[in-house]
């Protein structure tokens, strides 16, 4: 989405005329210009430089109804500036800029479901100070209907610019050309070639893609980008690889992010020359302290990457001369679901352990990948993208940076930590095994219960004036939300009472603990942690314990949640008793979605024991 179409140029505009005009409004220098009668085709070197463009030369943009619409022309001419989209490709995504910062999630939500079914919604990192998004609507006719009401759209003196965006799955399928005799087929021709910036030229890869994240320090982010990015396209071109700096991401952190997207073996070659750019830089430097290779990994991957009693570490350390540390469970918040891993050792070796860690994480992956697809059949309506559960925990938009500025705001291509957690997504609406279910694909989800404490000076804030919040996010997760009476005067938290789907509680919880970060409830080194508690059959209680509470410790390890059935419980009317968790909300949902799935199981057992002991009097006969 770098290529920009630009029309209305008056035939005596050249192309000097439009570098020039680039040049002036400090627009990043195209990286091709073609220009024809009447209109140009220019490539930028990224999303970001062509959003730029598009909003500081569109005539139509106003950051605010305050402020004077800023035409732009050329040669006595005013130019029209917007992605470059074949009308083959124009169908069901869109994308919206000039968002207003402070636009609530449930708002911006609210409003695109009036078009529509909305598939999906990312957002786009940039730097400017109002917030894009890229939407894929269910049908090209909604995406169209979107266009239509939401371009101009004004919300508290901003007013929207929409544009279509490539939808590479409206594309007509591909015919292999026909082959003389003799002459070799396209199967022979061998794997294809990457696109020029890896964006929507680059042919689909066949497996999934996992890229490396790396952290680098801030100060040789200059010399990996080089001169006019000479250095960062020459790293790409030798290793066909799409690598994204994500360099104006947390002004002043003292490191920053790199994400390589490529093949294994791409990801390795591109790491290695980024690690032999920083070291002659420090060289050149005098910088003394040896730079180790820090990794960046989702917390879901990063157990089976340390192994039982971390001996795949271990051994990793052992085959490479390496020195390995992975940073502590408690830097993770749910602005920051990624943990560091930081390897020292001789270049040679940072590059051997890199192929070794990235060979685990990338296997830890695939199998998570392949467990979504064995239960997807189970799961009417799976789309996670969908939820407008973003990596960056939900706060206004954009959002608020992680405690070490290393996570974007939408997770990279192709790669959702939401879909990176086997234990968190096999069971995250609490389904058992394919063979467990018999003739249940057509059962809507049950409804579930679940009880949220909040401090109860966050009350008012999760209410909203005249009950406003409280009704939109009860919308927005299809769930029932109610706040329980204070059972005193001076209690210090309030029971949140959630009544809904699988789907629904994952929302709204999530929606509650990005409420609550974003209200200052919680200082910003502090995580959102609550406890929520859920009944579940006393018949059930003893399977979560687990013999000598084996079940419970390995749930606490697997999840890092607390998780506490309290002895001596009365069942109540239903026989059912409470289990505390208590969590940052990737741990509270994970412990939450693994004992639903004990209890069905147990639901399972005791239905097949009630079967057998019907049936067996007719056996009998």
């Amino acid at each position: 989405m770098n290529k920009l179409y630009v029309g209305n140029l008056s035939p005596s505009v050249t192309v000097e005329d439009l570098q020039q005009l680039f040049g002036e409004r400090k627009l990043p220098v195209a990286e091709q210009v073609l220009l024809k009668s009447g209109y140009a085709f220019v490539d930028f070197p990224d999303q970001n430089s062509a959003i730029k463009a598009i909003e500081t030369l569109s005539a139509n943009v106003t950051l605010s109804i305050l402020v004077p619409t800023g035409k732009v022309e050329l040669h006595g001419k005013v130019i029209e500036v917007d992605y470059s989209v074949p009308k083959k490709l124009r169908s069901r995504k869109i994308q919206i800029r000039n968002i207003p910062p402070h636009l609530q999630w449930e708002v911006l939500d609210g409003l695109l479901a009036q078009y529509g079914t909305v598939e999906n919604v990312e957002q786009v990192n940039t730097d400017t100070e109002t917030a894009v998004v890229n939407v894929t609507y269910a049908t090209k006719e909604e995406a169209k209907e979107a266009i239509e009401k939401l371009t101009g759209h004004q919300f508290d003196d901003y007013s929207f610019n929409v544009s279509y965006i490539m939808d590479m799955d409206a594309a007509p399928p591909v015919q292999a050309p026909r082959t003389r005799r003799g002459g070799r087929s396209s199967r022979d021709q061998g794997p294809p070639q990457p696109g020029p910036s890896g964006g929507f030229g680059a042919p689909r890869p066949r497996q999934h893609d996992f890229p490396l994240r790396m952290l680098v320090p801030t100060q040789f982010v200059g010399a990996i980008i080089g001169k006019e990015g000479l250095t960062i396209k020459n790293v790409t071109k030798q290793t066909q690889s799409k690598v994204d700096i994500h360099r104006k991401e947390n002004a002043g952190a003292a490191e920053k992010p790199i994400t390589i997207h490529s093949t294994p073996e791409g990801c390795s070659s591109a790491c290695r020359m980024i690690l032999d750019i920083m070291q002659k830089e420090a060289n050149e430097t005098k910088t003394t302290e040896d730079i180790p290779l820090k990794i960046l990994a989702h917390n879901s991957l990063v157990g089976r990457l340390i192994g039982k009693e971390g001996r795949n570490l271990k051994k990793i350390e052992e085959e490479t001369g390496t020195k390995i540390t992975i940073s502590s469970l408690q830097d993770l918040t749910i602005y920051n679901p990624e943990r560091t891993i930081t390897v020292k050792g001789s270049l040679e070796a940072c590059c051997k352990a890199e192929a070794e860690i990235m060979k685990k994480l990338r296997e830890a992956y695939e199998n998570d990948i392949a467990a979504i697809n064995q239960q997807a059949n189970l799961i009417p309506g799976l789309n996670l993208n969908a939820l407008g559960i973003f990596s960056s925990g939900l706060p206004v938009l954009p959002p608020a940076a992680g405690p070490r500025g290393t996570v974007t705001p939408v997770a990279p291509a192709g790669y959702n930590p939401f879909l990176s957690h086997s234990s968190h997504l096999s069971g995250l609406y609490g389904v058992p095994p394919a063979s467990a279910i018999p003739h249940q694909h057509s059962q809507a989800p049950e409804q579930e219960v679940v009880y949220l404490f909040i401090p109860t000076q966050a009350v008012g804030a999760l209410i909203g004036k005249k009950g406003q919040h409280i009704k939109q996010l009860a919308h927005f997760a299809g769930a029932s939300i109610k706040i329980a009476p204070a059972e005193s005067p001076d209690v210090t938290e309030r029971m949140v009472i959630i009544t809904g789907t699988p789907e629904a509680q994952f929302k709204a919880q999530g929606r509650i603990f990005g409420k609550l970060k974003e209200e200052n409830f919680f200082s910003a080194k502090e995580e959102v942690k609550l406890e929520t508690h859920i009944k579940v059959p006393s018949t059930a209680a003893g399977r979560v314990i687990g013999k000598g509470g084996k079940t419970v410790n390995e749930l606490q390890n697997l999840t890092s949640a607390e998780v506490i059935v309290p002895r001596d419980q009365t069942p109540d009317e239903n026989d059912e008793v409470f289990v505390k968790i208590s969590g940052h909300f990737f741990a509270s949902q994970t412990a939450q979605r693994k004992i639903r799935e004990i209890i069905q199981q147990v639901k399972q057992q005791e239905q097949k024991h009630q079967q057998g002991t019907a049936v067996s009097p007719h056996h009998s006969k």
